[in-house]
């Protein structure tokens, strides 16, 4: 990123060439009036998400707000984002993630030089700006990027402030900081944080990156145009084809683990159901579980274990900041859970140790509490087949196809003559199209 003096320098210094006060532009127009167009291919300043999950991206005093859509004046979204206040352009920005301290959470931070302002509702808060060691001690001025790592990814809720190939992890809580250099990522203009993947833009390009060790893998560096916005024909990636409709969706698994994180499986792809406000968007399976590169029939949650069951195996991961499989799993699904697969769906409800297994017209209950686990009960259920099943404190939702439907209890479920009227998979929780 060019230093912020110099930019901020060639801003004014234009705006004096082109609308000198008491003189109009030499064609009558005012310079602002000349948007810039992203798909031409553009060196982002900053990207950040506000509290509502609008996704605004920066250039100059431009923003534009979301993956589509023209380009506007930043200060008609952001007040006092303009030159009158001195912050005619951007270094940096981010959206906190601090939920301990809700008058931090959620709030977007810009950066400018040497100062920091804190945004809320698009309104620049009392007291602001400060200068950046006043608010993030140990953090250099004239930063490149920022970027959010919340506790469950990051160790602690933390931001990564990029300057050059250098990288200060700030702890959020304890106010400290650690230096790393990651010589071997490209120097970042802008950094984003989307559905648990991290993004180094750079160019028009983007490169994902490891937010603990930097790392990259895949083929990087990317044309942002074919992924972070929508340009019509010539950009996209895969086969460029319209979301999936509601009406086609056919889950293999739904689950949340102990840190709240919810995934729905279809096919070799996951969805996170939980951070919708962001967003949604299929990934393959085995970017967070790498051994697993096909279908899966079930999954579920015990303790701080998810169970992936596929065939006649079943997978044990730790899910801590990442999901590591098990030492000496997979195991056969017999050997562990003393059932022959393979099933159609496994669910356990909120504070229980006995998994509700579904194969065929059957459900079968397993004590995990117990040593071996062994089928403890078993029940018919109202349905001659299944494609998922999930349990919440709301109850127990069964998965057909693009419907689902809701009992208060297993047992409800086992001893139902009459099946409940189905509901719809709605585009709000799975991120299809009506």
């Amino acid at each position: 990123m060019i230093d912020s003096y110099i930019k901020h320098y060639i801003l004014t210094l234009s705006l004096l060439i082109y609308a000198p006060e008491g003189h109009s532009h030499p064609k009558g127009e005012d310079p602002h009036d000349a948007k810039p167009d992203r798909c031409k291919g553009i060196e982002f300043d900053a990207i950040t998400p506000d509290e509502k999950g609008n996704t605004f991206f920066f250039k100059g005093d431009h923003l534009w707000k979301g993956f589509s859509g023209p380009a506007e004046l930043s200060n008609n979204i952001f007040n006092e984002l303009d030159d009158s206040h001195h912050l005619g352009h951007v270094d940096a920005a981010f959206r906190m993630h601090h939920q301990d301290d809700l008058n931090v959470h959620d709030h977007i931070y810009f950066f400018l030089d040497d100062k920091v302002f804190s945004y809320y509702n698009y309104t620049l808060e009392q007291g602001y700006p400060v200068e950046i060691q006043q608010e993030f001690p140990g953090v250099p001025s004239h930063l490149d990027a920022a970027v959010e790592c919340p506790k469950g990814e990051c160790i602690t809720d933390s931001v990564l402030f990029f300057k050059g190939n250098e990288i200060y992890s700030f702890d959020i809580k304890t106010k400290s900081v650690k230096k790393k250099v990651w010589a071997h990522l490209p120097n970042c203009t802008s950094a984003f944080r989307w559905l648990e993947h991290y993004y180094c833009f750079h160019g028009y390009n983007f490169t994902r990156f490891h937010h603990v060790s930097g790392d990259v893998t895949g083929t990087y560096p990317k044309d942002a145009r074919n992924y972070f916005m929508r340009c019509g024909e010539g950009f996209g990636h895969g086969d460029g084809a319209r979301r999936q409709r509601c009406s086609e969706v056919k889950l293999n698994a739904i689950t949340t683990d102990d840190k709240g994180r919810s995934y729905a499986f279809q096919d070799a792809m996951y969805i996170r159901l939980d951070t919708h406000r962001d967003g949604s968007h299929h990934f393959p399976i085995s970017r967070l579980w790498k051994e697993i590169s096909v279908v899966v029939d079930a999954v579920f949650n015990y303790g701080d274990n998810m169970y992936i069951i596929q065939g006649d195996q079943v997978y044990i991961y730790k899910s801590a900041v990442h999901y590591t499989l098990i030492e000496g799993y997979p195991k056969p699904l017999k050997e562990e859970l003393g059932i022959d697969g393979p099933v159609d769906a496994a669910f356990l409800c909120p504070n229980q140790h006995i998994v509700n297994v579904i194969q065929g017209q059957k459900m079968y209950d397993i004590d995990l509490a117990a040593t071996p686990r062994a089928v403890k009960m078993e029940r018919p259920i109202p349905f001659p087949e299944i494609d998922a099943g999930f349990c919440d404190a709301d109850g127990v939702k069964v998965f057909i196809g693009p419907e689902y439907y809701s009992y208060q209890s297993p047992m409800i479920l086992a001893m139902g003559k009459i099946k409940p009227a189905p509901q719809k998979i709605s585009p709000e929780k799975f991120g299809c199209e009506k």
